[in-house]
């Protein structure tokens, strides 16, 4: 459908320019007046008849690109290309399986088209950037991607938001007429309220600017009173007539409207349309100063240009300029949109993306190259007419990434990030390669990397959630260190460890206390802590061996007690296997009250408690 808006010229008539032979005569016609779809149907009439000749199998295959059947395109260009075809057939096919997805086969391809096209502008982009798919796969994710429920069964697209209001093209009207370039009906201009949560109202078309003809995609001013649209050229009776074939040649032209009395009325064309080329695709400047528009009008670098032209305050236009090779290629660029910053959105199939057209943006403030935004914003397929609400700070991307195109809102996912330095607890020395991991609210491990010679590692995360960081390194105690949700923006953690200081005597080792809560066998954060000191002396030396001995305090019944400390000792042996112990390497047994710390008979504080309640660690050997 987007092809409409891509600014191709239309033909409306039905008898072909020329034949390929008598068989072919009928399709052809179909074919010659754009309406693919019964070209198709009469090509595969023929095949199904016996005859595959290489002719209409290429014409099948340009019917079904020109439709945006990728697979049906892939499928017949597979068997044309078998045979010598033009180069633009090795150039289709190697795109068509782009979009597909097939990047390996498409490469193969474009390397066919290279070496056939040495001189040929696609030629030097492509060889200017062969690893294309790697760098694309790297670009920073922007937006998170949605389907909206404006869309209907035929094709929408081309959304953007004005205040309230919701304006995007389609095809949904099945009263209009039905266009043979993919067997839809006519596009309109429709509109929807857009509500505080975020839902839309039922799309009502907008009938005051709407025709019998295609109307393409809208851009109003910030003071919502003008607003320029495409049509067709026909709606001011513009055409070219060939006689002799009874055809009527129409181009996309330009259109001004202005709101009275809540209507839009006092419809104009602007006055740089043509009958030769067309214009299209329009987006106002904040200031309503500066008009970017589309066209293949003289002057342009491919096959459709971004222009921009001066809207003076008197409403009269200056002289349209292309943006010159820094954004427009010898293919196609279409769809502008400037936003408040001056930030160029558009599309390109010329520029190097994942398939077909792709979304860019380029700051209009500074001279740099264009940048590809990424997925999932761009997909194999055609994705196109990005816009944005700065004000809602919401976004909208057309695509036809399911096979239709659709709307899909596009939010701007906020990215943060953590900055972790590694510190010794006790002298302040930065710790390089100490491994330092990322974990989520749920303490799934996100990434791990290892610390650089400033101590550092940096995680890019999401914004608004909860993450933890924790740290491991030889000598040291490992600790985990909660990270707050934070905003855009950077946040620095110093993570100060603890080096592994450790008492062994002949008999046992000394560490501080591992306590357990009343009435309880599991190990504490703090018990894990002293119990990762252990963990390192034994793995610096494997000929340790450990007896681990558990004890409770007086409360509670002799039986009771030993129980209890039997599951201690078992809690205590099983936390130091599962930090890769040999588990031949230590034993344990609970001594329930047998073997007080401190004696305190009937007069037992809290502390003391506490102080009985323990693990400790005897050397067997």
């Amino acid at each position: 459908m987007k092809k409409i808006t891509l600014l191709l010229i239309f033909v409306f008539a039905g008898f072909s320019l020329c034949a390929q032979n008598k068989e072919t005569k009928n399709a052809d016609k179909l074919f010659d007046s754009f309406d693919y779809f019964e070209a198709a149907k009469g090509y595969l009439i023929l095949v199904e008849k016996g005859n595959t000749h290489a002719y209409i199998m290429k014409q099948l295959g340009d019917s079904y690109y020109y439709m945006k059947n990728t697979v049906e395109a892939e499928k017949w260009y597979a068997k044309v290309i078998q045979t010598k075809q033009d180069i633009e057939t090795n150039y289709r096919y190697a795109q068509i399986l782009k979009s597909n997805g097939k990047y390996a086969e498409a490469d193969a391809q474009m390397k066919i088209f290279v070496a056939l096209a040495p001189d040929d502008q696609r030629t030097k982009q492509f060889n200017k950037n062969p690893n294309y798919l790697s760098e694309l796969l790297n670009n920073e994710n922007f937006f998170d991607v949605d389907k909206i429920s404006v869309n209907s069964q035929r094709s929408d697209f081309g959304a953007s938001l004005y205040g309230e209001t919701l304006y995007f093209i389609s095809a949904r009207n099945e009263n209009n007429k039905i266009y043979g370039w993919n067997n839809e009906p006519f596009l309109d201009i429709y509109q929807s309220a857009y509500n505080a949560d975020g839902s839309y109202s039922e799309p009502i078309p907008v009938d005051q600017l709407n025709s019998r003809f295609h109307e393409g995609p809208v851009s109003i001013t910030k003071e919502g009173n003008v607003v320029y649209f495409s049509s067709e050229s026909f709606k001011a009776n513009v055409f070219e007539r060939d006689k002799k074939h009874k055809l009527k040649f129409g181009q996309v032209n330009l259109y001004k409207a202005v709101k009275e009395n809540g209507k839009w009325g006092a419809i104009t064309p602007l006055p740089f349309n043509s009958k030769s080329y067309s214009v299209g695709n329009p987006s106002i400047d904040k200031d309503g100063k500066v008009l970017y528009f589309v066209s293949n009008m003289p002057g342009s670098v491919g096959g459709t240009d971004i222009w921009k032209v001066a809207v003076n305050t008197d409403g009269t236009f200056g002289q349209p300029e292309n943006l010159g090779n820094k954004i427009n290629t010898v293919d196609d660029e279409n769809f502008p949109f400037v936003t408040e910053d001056n930030i160029l959105y558009f599309s390109s199939n010329g520029l190097s993306g994942f398939g077909s057209l792709d979304v860019f943006s380029a700051d209009l403030n500074k001279d740099q190259e264009p940048y590809n935004l990424g997925k999932p914003v761009n997909s194999e397929k055609d994705d196109f007419a990005f816009t944005f609400n700065k004000e809602k700070n919401i976004g909208y991307i057309s695509s036809n990434r399911s096979g239709l195109d659709h709307i899909y809102s596009a939010i701007p996912g906020c990215k943060g990030q953590i900055l972790a330095v590694v510190k010794n607890a006790k002298t302040d020395a930065i710790l390089a390669n100490s491994r330092v991991v990322i974990l989520d609210a749920n303490g799934t491990v996100l990434d791990s990397q290892m610390s650089n010679m400033n101590g550092e590692v940096l995680y890019n995360v999401e914004c608004q959630k909860p993450y933890s960081i924790k740290v491991l390194k030889d000598g040291y105690v490992s600790k985990s260190f909660p990270v707050a949700k934070i905003s855009e923006g950077k946040v620095t953690v110093v993570a100060m460890i603890d080096p592994v200081e450790v008492i062994v005597t002949e008999t046992e080792i000394i560490l501080n206390p591992i306590y357990f809560e009343y009435n309880k066998s599991n190990i504490t954060e703090k018990g894990a802590t002293e119990l990762d000191k252990l963990v390192y002396v034994m793995s610096q030396n494997d000929k340790l061996k450990i007896y681990v001995k558990a004890h409770t305090d007086s409360r509670g019944t002799d039986e009771f007690n030993l129980n209890l400390s039997e599951k201690r000792a078992n809690s205590t042996v099983a936390y130091i296997v599962s930090k890769g112990i040999s588990v031949d390497k230590i034993t344990g047994k609970g001594f329930g009250e047998s073997e007080f710390k401190v004696d305190c008979q009937e007069n037992c504080t809290e502390e003391v408690h506490a102080l009985n309640r323990r693990s400790e660690f005897m050397i067997v050997r």
